[in-house]
């Protein structure tokens, strides 16, 4: 078995106390302090997470906006320098490769952040369909190190360490060759947590150096993955591997703001998805909570009328509301608001409901 990867701040996590755990091949913080006392920090004042173990990929050349045009689903066309998008890379099935983010760095160059577990899936599927586009690919990822500091006092708390008006970088924008502290770094108005914050990019060392100077002040707690799950569980952000893979689509997974089947590019996995739009989605991911005693976990199955009906994505009891809710991927038939079924927790049959989602949306 291959020795676990870890991060550029994986020394650091003993002197914050950390619990850590095997996550796709890396050894990262579970938790800090506890899950519940990380999620409150996110969502009343500012926790830091490491997330260095994202990958990165630089596309550039000449045809660089073309190619991503044919490898991603949402319309890059539409995005400005020094701005972020959300998209999809799609098989010819309409199954997902990966989800991730576009940074368009210049007019032909474009930053790829995309899932740590598949980073070397994912740089091996763009190279494969590289074809004929004049560009260059190239993988980073051990170039950048990366935190996210997230929360309702995260501008406030970053603003001490930099001349840059951070009020000036709006949601999904972001700037290069930002100083902080000294350190320059890419900084984007972006997160996975629900709530307003930044995340970070710089040289492992830059960022070695802002994680403790971000952590001495009072308002940040460091935060770990199991905070960050049910941060972005409550706030209905999808997980690759959960919510969306290989056999669900980003149209099962309600992701169809990410797919433009309207742009002219004919794009990888775009006849499915047409298909799929035309002729209707045979599953819908829906949000459920519990009428009975118990927890909702990933891959309790879910049942109507003692007929199979689907499966339960990602669930949990959320830290701060205490209710006991889930994502499902079930038949289409059965995803409107308010339609109960039953879950198989234990060799029992227990009741369960639909409910509308997300489970927290934060207050402008």
């Amino acid at each position: 078995m291959s020795p676990l990867k870890k991060t550029p701040l994986f020394d650091s996590y003993a002197k914050y106390g950390a619990k850590t755990i095997d996550f796709g091949g890396w050894d990262l913080p579970v938790q800090f302090s506890s899950i519940k006392e990380e999620h409150e920090a996110v969502r009343t004042k500012a926790g830091l997470f490491d997330v260095s173990h994202m990958g990165e990929i630089i596309v550039k050349g000449e045809e660089a906006l073309s190619y991503l045009q044919h490898l991603l689903t949402n319309d890059i066309s539409k995005i400005a320098i020094n701005q972020a998008q959300y998209t999809a890379m799609c098989y010819e099935s309409g199954g997902v490769v990966d989800d991730l983010l576009t940074y368009k760095l210049s007019e032909n160059e474009y930053l790829l952040v995309v899932n740590a577990a598949n980073t070397e899936k994912d740089y091996g599927w763009m190279l494969e369909n590289k074809g004929n586009y004049n560009v260059e690919i190239i993988n980073v990822s051990t170039d950048y190190a990366q935190i996210a500091l997230q929360g309702p006092l995260a501008e406030e708390v970053l603003q001490r360490f930099t001349q840059t008006n951070l009020r000036d970088i709006t949601f999904f924008r972001f700037q290069q060759d930002v100083l902080v502290s000294d350190y320059s770094v890419l900084l984007s108005r972006s997160g996975y947590t629900g709530e307003d914050g930044f995340e970070i990019y710089g040289s492992p060392s830059a960022i070695v150096a802002l994680w403790d100077i971000l952590l001495a002040e009072e308002e940040v707690l460091p935060t770990g993955l199991g905070a960050r799950d049910t941060l972005r569980f409550e706030a209905g952000l999808p997980l690759y591997g959960q919510e969306m893979g290989e056999t669900i689509s980003p149209l099962e997974a309600g992701l169809g703001f990410a797919v433009k089947l309207q742009k002219e590019v004919d794009f990888l996995g775009k006849e499915a998805l047409i298909e799929q739009k035309e002729n209707g989605v045979p599953r819908k991911l829906v949000g459920i909570e519990m009428i009975d005693k118990g927890i909702p976990r990933t891959g309790y199955k879910l049942f109507k009328n003692g007929e199979e009906i689907g499966v339960v994505t990602t669930g949990t009891q959320l830290p701060l509301a205490k209710r006991n809710v889930g994502n499902a991927l079930v038949q289409t038939e059965f995803a409107n608001i308010d339609e109960e079924f039953e879950i198989e927790i234990r060799n029992k049959r227990l009741q369960v409901k639909t409910v509308a989602t997300p489970f927290y949306k934060r207050a402008k």
